[in-house]
């Protein structure tokens, strides 16, 4: 179950970075004018402000409805908006269905979070799917350039439109496929049911705890945008890791726009080549992913050193290898941006180098994000990730928009070293974190209160089973 549940994170994502790979050819049907400012990215900066909203308001609603209603209507959702997309006669037609889909996109990974969550627990159990969860969140939208771009190479007519009939066809048509393989995970949506059953079959008031629960969905829905605002103007924790995984979720988008520009540039390459290149951010994932085992080791034995809660390992050890991992994020900008200084007399292996670095790195901070909030807040998670994500969606909406002129004015290599210097300030966050990090978990009242018993779930966060930034 896991596999599809990673299968679907990657289907989601996959539209946000593959509708780049048809700006030549929209930039000239509607007449958008994409130089010196990229006006065609408003259709991403639109589809992540979706991502960023959406689950606010929907990911509650499955708490009492159940994971696999949620996931069918969102993933029809995003099947839908990919319909007028690909017929849209001009370009507003796409900002605004792609809101919509980038919307549905969000709440289709938020409730994967929640189902392994569902499936396992304790951090042990866990280790493996958050990790493989991690990866195909950020291999999803980093595939999407070469899909994209491959997809053109295949069909020369209306070769922008192939990229989303494509994706229709393949998302419809495995839509009766997720319906006989996926099962409810959520634990008290099924034991209500089962009480039902049974008060159908026996006339007695048999029922499960959920139905005693009598929180309206409204209110469900107020907590999941007060919480996270409030704790995002007033929890340094979730100010600084929402800056920190912002950034690094920037940087992913702007690269959609960055490599195309400047390995087109220098190399005079098209848009499949600088799809492949692109590649190596999904490289960079899969050698975070294939090392993160290590970090889990080390957050796992560090169980015995833990004064405050024995036997439970400490949460900032959930951040030893971010801050390596941070720093190669930050060195990966600095590479690329002077490796792709010299009009293409620098091999194109070089800045690509560059990329991947980059790649590791942000696979490195997303996890980090998610485990130590997931950590530090316990009861409070749900609304600490949301927090991040509604700052992390915001950046992969408008970073860029800054790429060409960032680019163009300041020059490859020192916008590339201006990127690279403020990873590098944001890398003093773990560093602090893992120095400091109980005496701030002790001042923090939110951090206080969320320390509860693990086995008691009457306290926890109405969406704690969210588990994605």
């Amino acid at each position: 179950m896991g596999a599809h549940f990673d299968y679907i994170s990657i289907l989601t994502g996959l539209p946000a970075g593959s509708y780049g790979a048809g700006n030549k050819y929209m930039e000239q049907q509607f007449h958008v004018q994409n130089e010196p400012f990229p006006n065609l990215a408003w259709a991403t900066a639109s589809w992540n402000m979706g991502a960023a909203f959406w689950p606010l308001i929907f990911v509650p609603l499955t708490e009492s409805s159940g994971r696999m209603p949620g996931y069918f209507i969102a993933y029809f959702i995003l099947v839908v908006s990919l319909f007028p997309s690909a017929f849209a006669q001009n370009f507003a037609t796409l900002v605004v269905t792609r809101f919509f889909g980038g919307g549905a996109s969000s709440v289709s990974i938020n409730i994967v979070g929640g189902s392994i969550s569902d499936v396992w627990y304790g951090p042990k159990a866990r280790s493996l799917p958050m990790s493989l969860f991690g990866f195909t969140s950020v291999v999803g939208i980093a595939l999407g350039p070469f899909i994209g771009a491959a997809i053109q190479q295949i069909h020369k007519s209306s070769p922008w439109r192939w990229i989303f009939y494509i994706q229709i066809i393949y998302n419809a048509g495995l839509i009766p496929v997720f319906w006989f393989i996926l099962r409810e995970t959520r634990a008290d949506v099924i034991l209500k049911r089962r009480a039902k059953k049974l008060r159908l079959e026996t006339g007695r008031a048999i029922y499960a705890e959920a139905d005693l629960d009598t929180t309206s969905v409204m209110k469900l829905v107020q907590i999941s945008f007060e919480r996270p605002t409030r704790m995002l103007l007033t929890e340094p924790v979730v100010i600084f890791f929402t800056l920190w995984v912002s950034f690094a979720w920037g940087i992913l988008f702007l690269f959609f726009s960055s490599v195309a520009q400047t390995f087109s540039s220098n190399y005079g390459w098209g848009t499949f080549q600088t799809g492949l290149v692109q590649l190596a951010i999904s490289v960079g994932a899969v050698i975070g992913t294939v090392l993160n085992p290590i970090q889990d080791w080390i957050y796992l034995r560090s169980a015995p050193r833990n004064p405050e809660h024995p036997g439970h390992p400490i949460p900032e050890a959930r951040l030893y290898t971010s801050i390596p991992g941070s720093l190669l994020f930050a060195g990966g900008l600095f590479w690329y941006g002077w490796a792709s200084v010299g009009d293409g007399s620098v091999s194109w292996i070089v800045p690509t180098l560059g990329i991947g670095c980059t790649g590791v790195g942000i696979y490195s901070i997303y996890m980090a994000v998610v485990n130590y909030l997931t950590d530090a807040y316990e009861k409070y998670a749900a609304s600490a990730l949301s927090a991040a994500s509604l700052g992390r969606n915001t950046f992969g909406a408008f970073l860029p928009l800054a790429s060409f002129q960032l680019f163009n004015n300041l020059g490859y290599g020192w916008a590339g070293s201006l990127l690279g210097f403020v990873g590098l300030a944001l890398s003093v966050v773990p560093v602090v974190l893992v120095l400091k990090g109980p005496a701030i978990r002790r001042q923090s009242p939110f951090m206080r209160e969320a320390m509860f018993d693990p086995d008691d779930d009457s306290e926890k966060d109405p969406a704690s089973d969210k588990a994605e930034v």
